[in-house]
């Protein structure tokens, strides 16, 4: 009888330190609205089974409870009530995975005119590359990776010498617009994640990964990493600021393409 009371204030404890917690989603920044509805029902078909099975688990204990004169009977199999909970698990995981896998489908369909940029994640900062007017990005090596040359851009590579290049953590893009970012780590695995854009994916060493969105609203967003990178793991963070397009613009002429600070590099050392 009192385990019975127990699960069912832990049920009515869960309900309410759900509606009552100052706790919610961060508000919505890209256009993907998709993961916020397939998270909600997620949560919406877990919790109402949370409910439900807590609370026939509290009525079966008490109802079945240990009395004077009642004895239990053994029943092997009951096909009728298998064929019910399968049904019924079968057509939760489709409502759940349903709304995820149509909004994966146009998580990984990039737009075709969505604008590029590249986000490379190294211990512990963030830097960024957007292609210059030939709208190529460079190729890139680890092995090119050095004091004057901290992209890895290979420096035989003509569509890279246009490539603007962005130090210090902080990155603009043009609001309304869609942009893929291009995703690489420098050294180890890392996760690039801004909760407001509600999209995320790993940096993987020796691989190239992507994610899109269209921002939807101006302001300043912190970028987080996601996935334990080493004892700075803590400190590696930066912003991301949506403009109007002419803000953006401006602001990205204010960097220097790879092949102007190769000339900055050669007048400093004295090469010819």
């Amino acid at each position: 009888m009192r385990i019975a009371i127990v699960i069912g204030l832990l049920v009515i404890g869960s309900l309410v330190f759900h509606f009552l917690s100052p706790w919610r989603q961060t508000p919505i920044a890209s256009n993907w609205g998709e993961i916020d509805n397939a998270l909600t029902i997620t949560f919406w078909v877990c919790g109402a089974v949370f409910v439900a099975l807590n609370l026939f688990l509290a009525y079966s204990v008490f109802r079945f409870r240990h009395r004077e004169g009642h004895k239990a009977t053994y029943e092997p199999e009951n096909m009728a009530l298998e064929r019910r909970l399968t049904f019924w698990t079968a057509l939760g995981i489709v409502v759940m995975l349903a709304p995820g896998l149509l909004a994966w489908n146009k998580y990984i369909s990039v737009p075709q005119d969505a604008r590029v940029v590249e986000a490379i994640g190294q211990q512990w900062q963030w830097s960024f590359r957007f292609p210059g007017e030939d709208g190529v990005l460079g190729a890139v090596a680890t092995k090119h990776i050095g004091p004057d040359n901290p992209f890895g851009l290979n420096p035989d590579d003509p569509w890279g010498h246009d490539d603007i290049l962005v130090e210090g953590g902080e990155v603009h893009l043009p609001i309304d617009q869609p942009v893929k970012i291009v995703l690489r780590s420098n050294d180890v695995l890392h996760n690039f994640y801004v909760p407001q854009f509600r999209a995320k994916m790993d940096l993987v060493p020796g691989m190239i990964t992507y994610i899109w969105l269209t921002p939807i609203r101006t302001g300043t967003f912190e970028i987080l990493c996601a996935e334990y990178c080493g004892v700075g793991h803590y400190v590696m963070r930066g912003y991301v600021v949506i403009d109007e397009e002419a803000a953006f613009e401006a602001w990205l002429s204010e960097f220097p393409t790879y092949g102007q600070t190769r000339v900055i590099a050669a007048n400093e050392s004295g090469a010819p």
